[in-house]
């Protein structure tokens, strides 16, 4: 970690924090045309294209649109906690980027002072951008129990299930970066992978975070909390002007971040792709590195809204299960693995060729295990129901209360008559 955190010039923290400021709200006005063009293009539309030039401009005249609109407060809402929740939904995902590495030591234009291109560093730097985007979702809860409404507080409810359990698997997927880095500081994670990206040898955990955080900020197919079909907009429901707007920002916010994110752990960080550094010597010096970093966040942009132009809402009890049961026994079962192929490799006793072996027997026994057939639904019912039918014949009861598996209601025309015995 440099030495150069801690004891520089107050105007240059104040001017670097402005700058991220700057950077962040800038780049939010850009992801929301982004995200309307790319969409726009998938579903073969035109796209804003009226504000500006190619209309860049949109973006910013929603802004202004949502600050002169109404601002509505509701007469169930407890009006402290109503006005608190958006703030602390936005204020987090700004603090976050406090330790985000733009780039290398560079001089300040038109003075001889040097800086590094990021706020601060800590030793446990991914540690604080793990806590402090956990904040985050304390507003989003706050908003759907203040609100009054149903909708908003099955919203929220969500939003704090969801973030507990994909945020899980996200922490696990960091793991295999420090036994790799052997650090927790973003700077020197940047550091380690001067010859070789993380998200080659670790790409287990590459592909784990990814889809962890596109869970992590209710983004689609993970939208669960915003289900418009469902919960009619869900946590956000009874907002509207500046604080609607805010919860707006703060999502758009954090898809950089974790955008940001990925790029440090996984893909070099501010570091230039393979090969541009050995042919340009300046490729990773002065401010070039901003671009690349921008650059690589820019593609997880992308994949965000590729995402959500392809794919359908996932159902919530899937959603839950593929977290627990899918993401986070792989993450603990390849921490292991890769502590004990660290170790053996620290102490010379597995060579690159026994590597390649032992990872083609791993990717053999993981395609194997795909053809095994499931266990289906009819037969998770009848062990519901009392076990499976000798004949294999099981079937669920007559009034479709296990109806799939699941507990549900029966229709209200085939009510049960007891007298009977049948359906009337």
């Amino acid at each position: 970690m440099s030495d150069v955190f801690g004891n520089e010039p107050f105007w240059v923290v104040a001017l670097k924090a402005v700058l991220i400021f700057v950077i962040l709200v800038l780049f939010t006005l850009f992801n929301i045309w982004f995200e309307r063009r790319v969409v726009a293009r998938m579903q073969h539309r035109v796209g804003p294209n009226v504000h500006g030039p190619f209309g860049l401009l949109q973006s910013l005249a929603d802004g202004v649109k949502l600050a002169l609109k109404e601002d509505i407060v509701v007469k169930a809402a407890d009006r402290f906690i109503y006005v608190l929740a958006p703030i602390l939904a936005t204020i987090p995902a700004f603090l976050a980027w406090a330790v985000i590495p733009f780039g290398p030591e560079v001089t300040i234009p038109f003075t001889d002072q040097t800086t590094v291109l990021q706020l601060t560093d800590l030793p446990v730097a991914v540690l604080y951008i793990l806590a402090v985007t956990s904040v985050g979702v304390y507003g989003i809860v706050l908003a759907g129990w203040a609100s009054g409404s149903t909708y908003s507080l099955l919203g929220s409810l969500r939003s704090s299930a969801q973030v507990i359990s994909y945020e899980v698997a996200m922490g696990l997927s960091f793991v295999t970066v420090f036994i790799y880095a052997g650090s927790m500081s973003t700077s020197e994670i940047v550091a380690a992978q001067e010859d070789l990206w993380f998200f080659l040898p670790l790409l287990p955990s590459f592909i784990i975070y990814v889809i962890a955080m596109v869970g992590e900020t209710n983004r689609a197919p993970f939208d669960l909390p915003e289900a418009e079909g469902e919960l009619v907009g869900g946590f956000h429901t009874e907002y509207s002007s500046l604080k609607f707007a805010l919860f707006f920002l703060a999502e758009y916010i954090n898809m950089v971040t974790v955008s940001a994110l990925a790029t440090t752990l996984f893909l070099g960080g501010w570091r230039a792709p393979f090969g541009i550094g050995s042919i340009w010597e300046g490729a990773n010096e002065g401010f070039m590195p901003v671009v690349w970093f921008l650059g690589k966040t820019l593609g997880f942009i992308f994949l965000f809204v590729w995402l959500r132009g392809t794919l359908p809402r996932m159902r919530y009890d899937q959603f839950m299960a593929f977290g627990w049961k899918v993401l986070i026994p792989i993450s603990l079962v390849w921490i292991v693995a890769v502590a004990f192929i660290r170790k053996l490799r620290n102490e010379d006793m597995l060579d690159q060729q026994a590597l390649f072996i032992a990872a083609g027997v791993a990717a053999a026994v993981l395609v194997v295990s795909l053809f095994i057939p499931e266990r289906s639904r009819e037969d998770e019912s009848a062990a519901h129901l009392g076990g499976p039918d000798p004949d294999g014949s099981a079937e669920p009861d007559d009034d479709g209360s296990f109806a799939g598996g699941y507990p549900v209601p029966p229709m209200p025309e085939s009510t049960w008559n007891q007298k009977e015995g049948q359906r009337r």
